[in-house]
């Protein structure tokens, strides 16, 4: 497998799934700064110019961060990265919905790249501050709505908290943001997993 990645971008998640599963891949970095995910050689793996994207040993591409991450969990059962039971599955499916459809969009992409959002230059204060509002809003739904111990589900580990890691992560090292306290535990958590620690120490990444 060779996981297509950026270091620090979303798909620091799939990395650290990766870690947790412990079969051998390979890091391919796409400089997204650079403009790396626009030209011909990596249109050619991923069309939708983004990372992450997963290339399997028959050659073959899965891109978005749940297909991904769902692909790996049921391809690696002995890794009990996502519940083998319908409820628990579909939450699991549903946290990484939400990270991945709103939390990001919304919440941080409006920071790392306001001008997306605004043709004016004026507004992109405002945009930022909006996205830090919103991803504010969005972990306080999750913090009243936790129904985790430790972990997002109930059943233990799985797919679904490295999806709510990377946006953590984000918060706290890029943006300057305090977290709820339950979530704030959440990521101790993870990043006193090895697998995360691992996977930080790969990408460049301060823990």
């Amino acid at each position: 497998m060779k996981l297509h990645y950026s270091p620090g971008a979303c798909s620091v998640g799939i990395h650290v799934v990766l870690e947790e599963i412990g079969k051998p891949y390979e890091l391919a970095p796409v400089a997204l700064k650079d403009g790396a995910q626009h030209k011909p050689e990596y249109m050619a793996i991923n069309p939708k110019s983004k990372v992450p994207a997963l290339q399997r040993e028959d050659g073959s591409v899965l891109t978005e961060w749940p297909v991904i991450a769902t692909w790996l969990a049921k391809a690696n059962p002995q890794a009990k990265l996502m519940p083998t039971d319908p409820e628990g599955e579909i939450r699991c499916l549903e946290m990484m919905d939400y990270v991945c459809g709103t939390i990001h969009p919304q919440g941080f992409t409006r920071q790392f790249r306001a001008a997306n959002f605004t043709p004016t230059e004026a507004d992109l204060p405002k945009v930022v501050e909006q996205g830090k509002a919103l991803a504010a809003k969005y972990f306080d739904t999750l913090e009243k709505t936790w129904k985790g111990g430790t972990w997002v589900l109930p059943s233990g580990y799985s797919v679904a908290d490295a999806a709510l890691f990377f946006v953590e992560y984000w918060a706290t090292r890029r943006s300057g943001m305090t977290l709820p306290p339950k979530l704030d535990a959440h990521l101790q958590a993870m990043l006193a997993r090895p697998a995360v620690q691992r996977t930080l120490q790969q990408e460049g990444l301060a823990a």
